[in-house]
């Protein structure tokens, strides 16, 4: 029998590092090495050393763009004084730093963040199951429920990153006393 071993992170503390970008899921650099308990530029410098292991699809480096806008997403900023854009790991990408740091809380991390990855996958299938489920429910029965159908379906949708609120008092020229 297998003793429960306690995880290296605690599986919401890697989850909430987990983003979408350029459509696909990444963690950033900064992110993995506070995981892995290194410097970001320990990280940084090993995956250089070791940069035939990390192709485009296992690691790129975000745009000034990207690192602008992803900057403005965050309240407090915990960039410091960074000089260049994160780079950022997809799933493969993070499985080959394991290899390229080299140390025993590297493996272990990388275990969790392996299955944080396969629990947002099956997460993400599930959506799609009972979305079929919902279609064939929708079809099965009459107009009185299509509004109980649309609600499900709005909380099951995520919220377009693209679709900003404006926070605060917006004022325009409409809003003149004449």
């Amino acid at each position: 029998m297998n003793k429960k071993t306690k995880p290296a992170v605690p599986a919401i503390q890697i989850e909430r590092h987990i983003l979408l970008i350029r459509g696909e899921k990444v963690m950033l650099d900064a992110d993995l090495a506070t995981l892995y308990e290194v410097e970001t530029r320990v990280l940084v410098q090993a995956v250089k050393r070791n940069i035939e292991r990390f192709p485009a699809d296992f690691m790129f480096q975000l745009s000034k763009q990207e690192f602008d806008h992803l900057r403005s997403q965050t309240v407090t900023s915990s960039w410091g004084g960074r000089r260049y854009p994160p780079y950022a790991f997809t799933e493969q990408g993070v499985a080959m730093l394991s290899s390229a740091l080299r140390s025993k809380r590297a493996v272990q991390v990388n275990v969790e963040i392996m299955r944080a990855f396969v629990r947002l996958r099956r997460m993400l299938e599930g959506n799609k199951a009972l979305a079929k489920k919902l279609d064939e429910l929708e079809q099965k029965y009459d107009e009185q429920f299509r509004i109980v159908f649309d609600a499900i379906r709005q909380l099951m949708t995520q919220p377009d990153p693209k679709q900003k609120r404006p926070i605060g008092f917006i004022w325009n020229d409409d809003n003149k006393k004449e």
